[in-house]
């Protein structure tokens, strides 16, 4: 097998085959599919390995003093004879990393062949094909974590430890100073246990990172915008906690931890900087000290690490081996986001060249992962991976007339409902608002009273069992969608029911469970765009095409406020799930039809996404959906060309089409009409007369699974097929 290795005496950084290792009792072997670079620690010991032997003694000098010790003991030519075999020797490097169990030893029994684990320790989790791991330092990985993702379990636990050793608090506020990448998972944690959050880094692109992944604001420690921003946060009592995760010599760290800090503050040391406390600072706010020792409880502990010794929880509530099953628990349910902190995923072969450039500079990273050959998927062509689209079997019973007034229920009154759907209904002639549900009953008033609801409620099935209601809109958060459309159908209730219609095939599957049950097929999406006037114009002046197109659209859906309900991915589903249907049925009307593959793809480092649809025809449909944009750019354009014609949409302000006559609309005196009105106005007219659905069931149905095999996309690398099932 190969490993990577470092001379340390010479510098020399190598691949190497190297015999398998065997597979003891007490742990597992392990094939490698990621392990991870540390930049801070790896590098620093690879510049070292570079140092002449002065410069290696400086740099270390408590391996200084053991040689000096040493040279007193055994003198001088067995201690210089000792060191340079040491020094002259190959020494391994990494350890974190995420793989797959090849062989179980003896006494192991919570993993077996095949299964997923992450993999931890400098002596175990090597940047090499095959390792063998003690049970206490590998952790099995939650179903649905990518395995690129897991490989961060090492250096998340680290951080966890270090936050633990803070003690934080909801409501504190703490200062980040290093924001490398122990210091923004640190971020990320401490926004995730409810603080707010200062960073503090002289890397520009470090800060801005380090506030889309949650930090209340960050600047240049050198600068003032550190200590106005901590001033603001605290009323100028200063932070509750200080997290060292800088590296280097300077003093500058521990200098601002003490000015920063409050009477009595905490400061934690995660990070190997210099230590020079400041004795007048630090003992007139009575500062507290605290050291994190890597990955926790366990760490150097040779009973724990190799002897699988665990410690009782009822003493030790958080060891080496848990830390690690805690952090890859909170990257499942979407608490902390690994992946905006990769910059380059490096081929193992290509481990040399990456060091390199990593240590010249050339390579500008926060976290770089090494792949390995049976994970490079250009190597061989890409496992066929695909997304059931359920097949609608009903024959649906006669559709119920309503009754003038038609009488609506609402199930969640928040701000999209308050401000994109009710309003229009409040207006509208031969529409009566019957009920609204909502969670908290002040809510559920405040509705009642702006837009004149006879009933307000927090009783579903009351409103469910209601047969004097027609319809019944679900405009509630994402995770709750699937299930309250599933009630409302079985009730017999024509549903209206906010993008995404499921976050999951299965919860796709249960509401077409839900229709086929009942026989009660009325369900509309909200999907507006292509309700819009302007759009629904620029379609009819491109007329009907014969051959082939290409649409391109591009979606500037801008960085989201921080506490946003959105970025709990975890329960919420991810972002491009929650608003992607809007986009990919704009682009199926306009095609007039449903794709049958979607290729997705992400840049590393961002949360920016190029999906590719392909449609029966040939036609093809790009959407790019960027997160890191200009605010003030437009936040939808669209192109469709098709049979020497081309259609163009700006924003919902002007469109254009280009043909033998060119067309182009006035713009817009007003705000953008995204089609909310049209949409509202033809579902209404479906429940009174009992009319066709604004939008086909198979069409919904279709774009819901084509939105779900974008993270399915995402995850294998391969294009995702939309496979009908029989």
């Amino acid at each position: 097998m190969k490993q990577v290795v470092q001379n340390y005496k010479s510098g020399e950084l190598a691949v190497l085959d190297v015999p398998v290792p065997g597979c003891k009792p007490g742990g597992v072997l392990v094939r490698s599919a990621y392990s991870l670079i540390s930049t801070g620690t790896e590098l620093m010991k690879v510049s070292e390995a570079g140092m002449s032997m002065l410069g290696k003694a400086r740099s270390r000098p408590d391996q200084v003093a053991k040689v000096m010790q040493s040279v007193a003991t055994n003198g001088v030519p067995a201690t210089y004879r000792k060191v340079m075999g040491k020094l002259d020797s190959y020494t391994p490097l990494g350890y974190s990393l995420c793989g797959v169990v090849e062989q179980v030893g003896a006494g192991i029994d919570d993993v077996k062949v095949g299964d997923l684990v992450a993999c931890a320790g400098n002596e175990h989790a090597l940047h090499a094909e095959l390792n063998w791991v003690p049970k206490n330092l590998y952790s099995p990985v939650p179903d649905g974590l990518a395995p690129r993702h897991a490989a961060f379990g090492t250096v998340g636990s680290i951080a966890l430890q270090g936050v633990r050793q803070g003690e934080p608090q909801l409501g504190e506020v703490a200062l980040v100073i290093g924001l490398g990448l122990i210091g923004q998972l640190v971020v990320q944690l401490l926004a995730a246990s409810g603080v707010r959050v200062v960073g503090a880094d002289p890397d520009p692109a470090r800060c801005e990172l380090a506030e889309r992944l949650g930090a209340a604001a960050c600047g240049d420690p050198a600068s003032a915008a550190v200590e106005t921003a901590v001033a603001e946060l605290t009323g100028g009592l200063g932070v509750d906690q200080v997290y060292l995760a800088a590296g280097g010599g300077s003093n500058q760290p521990v200098e601002l931890a003490a000015k920063l800090c409050r009477d009595r503050g905490r400061v934690v040391d995660i990070g190997k900087c210099r230590l020079d406390l400041p004795w007048n600072a630090y003992y007139e706010k009575e500062l507290d000290v605290r050291f994190s020792r890597s990955y926790g409880p366990g760490r150097y502990d040779p009973s724990y690490e190799l002897e699988g010794r665990d410690y009782p929880i009822g003493y030790v509530r958080w060891t080496e081996r848990r830390n690690l099953a805690c952090f890859l628990d909170l990257l499942a349910r979407g608490s902390v986001d690994v992946e905006p902190l990769i910059s380059h995923i490096a081929d193992f072969d290509d481990a040399v060249e990456t060091y390199q450039r990593l240590k010249d500079g050339e390579l500008k990273a926060v976290a770089v992962l090494f792949q390995y050959p049976e994970h490079t998927t250009e190597a061989a062509e890409p496992a066929a991976v695909s997304v059931a689209v359920p097949v609608v079997k009903v024959r649906p019973g006669p559709a119920r007339l309503a009754k003038s007034p038609v009488r609506l229920a609402f199930v969640g009154a928040g701000n999209y409902a308050t401000s994109m759907l009710l309003p229009h209904l409040a207006q509208r002639e031969g529409v009566e608002l019957s009920t609204v549900v909502t969670t908290t009953a002040l809510s559920a008033a405040n509705a009642q009273r702006k837009f004149g609801f006879a009933e307000a409620t927090t009783d579903l099935d009351a409103v469910l069992g209601d047969k004097s209601v027609d319809a019944v809109f679900v405009v509630t958060r994402h995770s709750s969608h699937a299930e309250l459309t599933r009630k409302a159908l079985l009730a017999g209730k024509t549903v209206f029911v906010e993008k995404p219609l499921a976050l999951t095939e299965e919860e796709l599957a249960g509401v077409l469970a839900a229709v086929e049950e009942s026989g009660n097929d009325r369900l509309q999406v909200g999907f507006n765009r292509r309700f819009a006037p302007l759009l629904q114009e620029a379609r009819q002046r491109f007329g009907t095409r014969t051959g082939p197109a290409n649409l391109r659209y591009l979606v500037n859906a801008g960085r989201l406020d921080h506490g946003s309900w959105y970025l709990q991915q975890g329960s919420e589903g991810s972002r491009f799930v929650g608003e992607g249907g809007h986009f990919i049925d704009t682009a199926s009307w306009l095609l007039d039809a449903d794709p049958v593959s979607v290729y997705a793809t992400a840049p590393s480092g961002n949360e920016d996404l190029q999906i590719v649809l392909r449609y029966p025809d040939g036609s093809t449909a790009t959407i790019s959906y960027v997160t890191s944009g200009p605010s003030g750019f437009p936040k939808e354009t669209l192109d469709l060309i098709a049979d020497g014609r081309a259609l163009r949409l700006d924003d919902f302000v002007r469109a254009s089409v280009y043909a033998r006559k060119r067309w182009v609309s006035s713009r817009l005196p007003k705000a953008r009409d995204k089609g909310q009105n049209a949409e509202l106005a033809a579902f209404v007219k479906a429940v009174r007369t009992g009319g066709p659905m604004p939008v086909p069931l198979e069409s919904l149905v279709t774009t819901t699974a084509a939105t779900l095999a974008v993270q399915a996309g995402l995850a294998s690398g391969a294009p995702v097929t939309l496979a009908r099932a029989r």
